[in-house]
C-alpha cells in the first residue's frame, strides 16, 4: 500500500458497526494518492444512488449530488450504467462532457468514477478526485488499483447482503491533521514573529472555519480574534459575504492551488486575500492593496448559510438541464431525473389550466396511478392546494398530513400514502402556466434556504414549461396538416397488396414535403411517390397541389412521361421557385409489368421472388420545377408474382457521413433477408432498421408494391 497522504480518521467519531466503506474509501484513495471520494449505494427501492461516505473534503462539495437518478448526466451515474471507469482530466475535459458539474465547481481537478458491480448485481458507484496537478490521462496503475479495490469492495457488500445485512451511510472522512511542530518554534517567539509581519495571517480548516487569526489580521477585518475563532468569514465579516469569495476558498481546495482575490473593506479600503491550500485546511495571507479596475466591490450583503452551494448548484443544475427540454414529457422528465433526487422527494405531478380545468402534463413515482389521475378535469374554482398555488402565484408547503388536513379538512384523505408536500406555481410571463406538485414519503421541514430553492427551481421549469406546451401546440399543428394532406388509407387495387409509411423528422418545428399515393384508374392503376424541396408550411402545401394534379392527369388517361410533364409545367407555371422529385408509375399486374418515369427521385429497389434485389437504375429527367420543357422517358420493368417494388424518398437512406451507395446496398440486403414478410411487417422493420430516429434530418416517405398471383 502506497504511503501518500489520505484522510486518516473520522472527522467525528465512528458510527456502530464496522465502518467498512469508509475504511474501503480511505484505503482507496491512500493508494492512488487522491485527496477527496465518495462512495454511493443504490437503493433497492428506486433507481437512485445516495451517498453514505464521503472523504477528504466537506460534504457541501458533493452535497448537490448526493442523490443522483441513474439516468443523470454525471460520471458516477455514467459507471453505473456503462459497469465501466469512468474518467475526466481535468477542467476542458469536465466541461465538455459534464458541463453542468463544470458550471457549479469551475475548477482544475481531475476525476474518476467507478461501479461497485459484481457479475449478477450492482450495488453502487465510487468516484475519487486528485488536484489539478495530476496529469490528464490515468495511469494504468492507478487503473488497475482503483478497479482492484471497488471489486474487493463490490463483494463485502455482496457478502453483506447475503448475511442480511446492508451497508449504510458512515460518517465522512476528513483529512488528519499534520505532525505536532510545538517544539520547533516557541509560541511566544512565533507570535512575536506573527506580529512583526506587515500583514496578517489566518487559518481556515477544511470547512473554512476560522481556526486562527493574527491580530493584524483582526485589524483588518474590523473584528475581535473572538468574534473570528470558529466562524466562517464569509459569515462573521459582512462585506466578505459574496459568493465570489467563497468560490475562491472551494476553488483552492479541489485544485490544491493557491489562489487569491480582493475585496473592498467599506468605504474604501481595499484587501487582498491569498488562500494557500493543503490538506488539512488553508493559510490564509491578507494585506493592503490598492483599488483594481477589473474587481468590483462585493453586492449588499445576502441571507448566507451552508447550504448556500447547493442552491447555487441545484438551480444551475437544472437550468442547464432544461435546455434540452423540447416538449412537455421532456420537461416531466429531467425535472423528475435532475431535481427529485436531489430535493429527496419521491413522487412528481406536473399539471397546468387548459379550458376551465387542470389537466395532467404528467407525473411520476406514484404505484397507483389512480391517485394523481382523479385531479386530471378537476375545475379551477376548486379549493385544493395545487389550485390555490396556481391561483396566488404563492407556494405552499405542508410538512406532514396533519398540517395538511388542518388547512384543508375537506380535502378526503390522501391515498397515495405520502406525508409532506411542495406544491410550486409555475408562473412564466407574468402568467400562471402550471403547477408543480412534489411528495415526499415522510414528514419533512421546509427551512427558509430550501423554500427559496424551489421557489427559484419553480420559475425555471415554468420557463420550459411554456415554451415546450407551445412547441407542442405547434407541432401539432404542423404534422396535423401534414398528415392532412396524406392519403388516409390505401386505394384497393386488382393484383397488387401495398403498405405505406410516413416518419416525420425529428428535429425542430419542420414539416416536409414527402408524399406518396395510390389511384385505381381502370383498366390500370398507378402509385407515385414524391418529395418537394423544403421543410415549412409552402413545402407541405405545394405537396397538396402536386398530389391533386398527378390524380387529375392519371384520372385523364395520360400516360407515365406525360403525367410527369404536365406536373412539372404546372409547379413551373405556380412560380414558387420550390423544386421537387417524383417517381410515378402505371402497374399492369395482369401483364406482369410496370411503366415507371422518374424525375431525380432515389431509384427504386425491385425483389424478386427468389430473394436476388436489385436497384432499379431508370433513365430519368430533371427535377420538376426546372425546365419547362424537360421529357421524362419511361422504363418497363417485369412485376412477376410475389416481386415487391420498394419506393422512398431519401430520407429513408440519408444520414451525415454515410456515403448514399453503402445505404443503398444496406437497404438492399434488409429487403433480401426481410421480403418474405407480410408487407405491413417489411414496412415497418425496413423503417426501425433504417436511420436511427436521433440522427434522422428529413421526413421518410415509404411505399411498398407486391404483385399477387390473383
Amino acid at each position: 500500500m502506497s504511503d501518500g497522504p489520505g484522510p486518516a480518521r473520522a472527522a467525528a467519531g465512528t458510527p456502530p458497526g464496522e465502518p467498512v466503506l469508509s475504511v474501503a474509501l480511505a484505503a482507496m484513495m491512500e493508494e492512488v494518492h487522491a485527496h477527496s471520494g465518495a462512495v454511493y449505494l443504490l437503493r433497492p427501492d428506486e433507481p437512485v444512488l445516495e451517498m453514505a461516505v464521503h472523504a477528504g473534503l466537506p460534504r457541501a462539495f458533493a452535497a448537490p449530488w448526493e442523490r443522483l437518478g441513474l439516468g443523470a448526466s454525471v460520471p458516477v451515474a455514467d459507471a453505473v450504467r456503462k459497469r465501466r471507469l469512468v474518467w475526466v482530466g481535468g477542467e476542458e475535459e469536465m466541461a465538455g462532457h459534464y458541463p453542468r458539474i463544470a458550471v457549479v465547481l469551475p475548477y482544475p481537478f481531475a476525476l474518476a468514477a467507478l461501479p461497485l458491480v459484481t457479475a449478477h448485481e450492482v450495488y453502487g458507484a465510487v468516484f475519487v478526485t486528485w488536484p489539478g496537478s495530476h496529469p490528464t490521462e490515468l495511469s494504468t496503475e492507478e487503473r488497475v488499483r482503483l478497479t482492484a479495490a471497488c471489486k474487493r469492495l463490490a463483494l463485502r457488500l455482496a457478502r453483506a447482503a447475503k448475511e442480511h445485512r446492508p451497508l449504510g451511510r458512515e460518517r465522512d472522512l476528513l483529512a488528519a491533521p499534520g505532525p505536532e511542530v510545538a517544539g520547533t518554534l516557541g509560541s511566544v517567539e512565533a507570535a512575536r514573529m506573527v506580529a512583526r509581519l506587515p500583514y496578517g495571517l489566518a487559518s481556515l480548516d477544511l470547512h473554512g472555519r476560522i481556526g486562527y487569526v493574527s491580530p493584524a489580521a483582526a485589524t483588518l477585518l474590523g473584528k475581535t480574534p473572538d468574534e473570528l475563532l470558529g466562524a466562517l468569514p464569509w459569515i462573521a465579516v459582512p462585506w466578505l459575504n459574496d459568493p465570489t469569495y467563497e468560490d475562491r476558498y472551494r476553488a483552492a481546495l479541489l485544485s490544491q492551488q493557491p489562489t487569491s482575490f480582493v475585496a473592498l473593506r467599506p468605504p474604501g479600503d481595499w484587501l487582498s486575500f491569498r488562500l494557500y491550500p493543503n490538506l488539512t485546511g488553508l493559510s490564509v495571507r491578507i494585506g493592503r492593496t490598492h483599488p483594481m479596475s477589473d474587481v468590483a466591490p462585493a453586492a449588499a450583503p445576502v441571507e448566507a448559510g451552508p447550504s448556500r452551494l447547493v442552491t447555487i448548484s441545484q438551480v444551475l443544475n437544472l437550468a442547464g438541464a432544461l435546455t434540452e427540454a423540447v416538449g412537455v414529457r421532456d420537461v416531466v422528465r429531467l425535472v423528475w431525473d435532475e431535481l427529485a433526487p436531489a430535493v429527496g422527494c419521491r413522487a412528481l405531478v406536473i399539471a397546468a389550466p387548459q379550458g376551465g380545468r387542470l389537466r395532467l402534463l404528467g407525473h411520476r413515482g406514484y404505484d397507483d396511478p389512480r391517485a394523481v389521475e382523479r385531479w386530471d378535469g378537476l375545475p379551477l374554482s376548486e379549493r385544493t392546494p395545487g389550485m390555490r398555488a396556481l391561483s396566488s402565484g404563492v407556494p405552499a408547503f405542508f410538512e406532514s398530513r396533519e398540517q395538511l388536513g388542518r388547512l384543508y379538512p375537506e380535502r378526503e384523505e390522501s391515498p397515495d400514502g405520502f406525508e409532506a408536500w411542495a406544491y410550486l406555481p409555475l408562473i412564466a410571463s407574468g402568467r400562471p402556466v402550471g403547477t408543480c406538485v412534489l411528495a415526499y414519503a415522510e414528514p419533512r421541514l421546509f427551512p427558509a434556504d430550501e423554500r427559496a430553492v424551489l421557489t427559484a427551481l419553480g420559475g425555471l421549469i415554468a420557463q420550459a414549461l411554456e415554451r415546450a406546451m407551445l412547441y407542442d401546440a405547434e407541432h401539432q399543428l404542423a404534422h396535423g396538416l401534414q398528415q392532412a394532406l396524406l392519403p388516409h388509407s390505401l386505394a384497393s387495387l386488382p393484383g397488387v397488396e401495398a403498405a405505406a409509411r410516413y416518419l416525420p423528422a425529428t428535429h425542430g418545428m419542420e414539416i416536409g414535403g414527402d408524399f406518396y399515393d395510390l389511384v385505381a384508374a381502370r383498366p390500370l392503376t398507378a402509385a407515385v411517390i414524391g418529395d418537394v424541396q423544403g421543410h415549412n408550411v409552402t413545402a407541405a402545401g405545394l405537396m397538396g397541389q402536386l398530389r391533386t394534379a398527378v390524380r387529375a392527369y392519371t384520372a385523364v388517361g395520360q400516360g407515365p412521361h406525360e403525367v410527369m410533364a404536365s406536373t412539372n409545367r404546372l409547379l413551373i407555371d405556380l412560380g414558387t421557385e420550390l423544386f421537387a422529385s417524383c417517381l410515378y408509375l402505371r402497374l399492369d399486374p395482369a401483364a406482369g409489368l410496370a411503366v415507371m418515369a422518374r424525375a431525380g427521385h432515389p431509384p427504386p429497389l425491385l425483389r424478386r421472388p427468389d430473394g436476388q434485389v436489385r436497384v432499379l437504375d431508370l433513365a430519368g429527367g430533371p427535377l420538376l420545377g426546372i425546365d419547362a420543357s424537360a421529357v421524362y422517358p419511361t422504363t418497363e420493368v417485369a412485376l412477376t408474382p410475389g416481386s415487391v417494388l420498394v419506393l422512398y424518398t431519401d430520407g429513408l437512406v440519408e444520414s451525415p457521413g454515410v456515403d448514399i451507395e453503402d445505404a443503398l446496398a444496406e437497404l438492399s440486403a434488409r429487403l433480401a433477408e426481410l421480403g418474405d414478410l407480410p408487407l405491413e411487417t417489411l414496412a415497418d422493420e425496413l423503417v426501425r432498421r433504417s436511420v436511427p430516429a436521433g440522427a434522422r434530418r428529413d421526413d421518410v416517405a415509404l411505399l411498398l408494391l407486391r404483385a399477387r398471383g390473383d
